[in-house]
């Protein structure tokens, strides 16, 4: 990403405040009580009005990438499929017979002609169109238009495939990110190479989410991974609407106090996170690398999914760009499950006893003050 004005910006903004020895804060610290993270029942109104209700970041436009390219997954118990069909357009169904429910495809990523039920054989076109049965004559009257596939509404934009898990919820995907579209739009992430994805178990999902959101502890928790390279307690923050950017500074900050602003390379010495509420979070661009990470709430209020995916700016063609790619991936995967969600696991431990109350979120935590503010407003709001 080159330097632009925005960034010369977002530079000057982290050099005042490692010279101050300050960062963004919120005007007052926030009282969570520890309900807010163990309440079954909060939690049960999260999944419903958040994550079944409102336009989740399911995949990213490379897994499909082209025509007939298909992926399935089970997203909270949702058995989805997403493919991209010959007309180029994205589209997302129940993973699910309209016959007898066995499931067309099996979890992962493939290519396909059409969909064809492993139980009876019934057929799909790639619209979701049903295309034919076996023993047709004998079965009786059924057509396409009461037993094609149940269709999700769907959207493709900035390089990431939007969905909502209850159907006949459509969603105007443009409205919704707001402000925070064109800040997406100019990572271009459908021309990036996708290295390597995985499915990392965590803490409980705001337990987990609260980490990605503040570099306060980074520090302390990653001195080996990500503390080598930021600046602790040091982060900018922005909303868009429920969404949010914060910046991290990278330790190289320093030389920008001595070099003239017409000479700053500032897009290599700060680090920009995007945060699409509720699940979606896009750490970089560090190197030629970035990481995309998904988060989705568990079985139960104290466990979570994160899947989190490793992109190259190009495949890596020398032994030096894959030794590089792979150090961003390992470090990736340190940070996040053998550090943060390690501590996390304690955090959910120490709430599940019962015996904690209330945590409080510091000024210097913005962000975290910010989502819970917007989960507040969405547990709150009639739908």
């Amino acid at each position: 990403m080159l330097t632009t004005d925005e960034s010369i910006d977002l530079a000057r903004r982290a050099v005042a405040h490692f010279c101050a020895q300050t960062t963004d804060q919120a005007p007052d610290t926030m009282r969570l009580a520890a309900e807010t993270y163990t309440d079954p029942e909060r939690y049960r109104r999260e999944v419903d009005r958040i994550f079944r209700q409102l336009p989740v970041a399911l995949a990213l436009g490379v897994e499909l990438p082209a025509p007939k390219t298909y992926r399935a997954m089970t997203v909270m118990n949702v058995p989805v499929v997403l493919v991209r069909a010959e007309d180029g357009v994205v589209r997302a169904f129940l993973n699910v017979c309209r016959h007898r429910g066995a499931q067309l495809c099996k979890a992962g990523e493939g290519k396909l002609q059409r969909f064809v039920c492993p139980y009876h054989a019934w057929q799909y076109d790639l619209k979701g169109t049903l295309k034919g049965r076996y023993g047709e004559a004998t079965f009786g009257k059924v057509g396409p238009d009461t037993h094609s596939l149940t269709e999700l509404p769907c959207a493709e934009r900035h390089g990431v495939i939007w969905v909502c898990l209850t159907p006949g919820e459509p969603f105007d995907i443009d409205r919704w990110l707001g402000d925070i579209g064109p800040k997406l739009e100019e990572m271009k992430l459908g021309s990036w190479h996708l290295h390597s994805q995985r499915e990392l178990d965590g803490p409980g999902w705001k337990v987990a989410w609260d980490g990605y959101l503040e570099s306060y502890h980074h520090t302390t928790v990653h001195p080996l991974t990500v503390g080598r390279y930021t600046i602790g307690n040091l982060t900018l923050h922005d909303t868009f609407g429920p969404h949010q950017r914060i910046v991290f500074a990278r330790r190289t900050l320093e030389a920008l106090k001595v070099t003239p602003e017409a000479e700053w390379d500032a897009e290599a010495h700060i680090r920009r996170i995007h945060l699409v509420f509720p699940n979606l979070a896009i750490s970089g661009v560090i190197g030629g690398h970035c990481l995309v990470s998904q988060m989705f709430p568990g079985a139960t209020p104290s466990s979570s999914v994160t899947r989190q995916t490793i992109l190259c700016a190009h495949a890596p063609t020398s032994d030096e760009e894959r030794k590089l790619t792979e150090e961003f991936s390992e470090t990736a995967l340190r940070a996040v499950r053998d550090e943060d969600y390690v501590v996390g696991a304690g955090v959910q431990q120490s709430l599940d006893s019962g015996m904690v109350t209330s945590f409080t979120i510091g000024r210097n935590e913005p962000a975290i003050q910010h989502f819970h503010a917007t989960l507040a407003q969405f547990n709150t709001e009639q739908r």
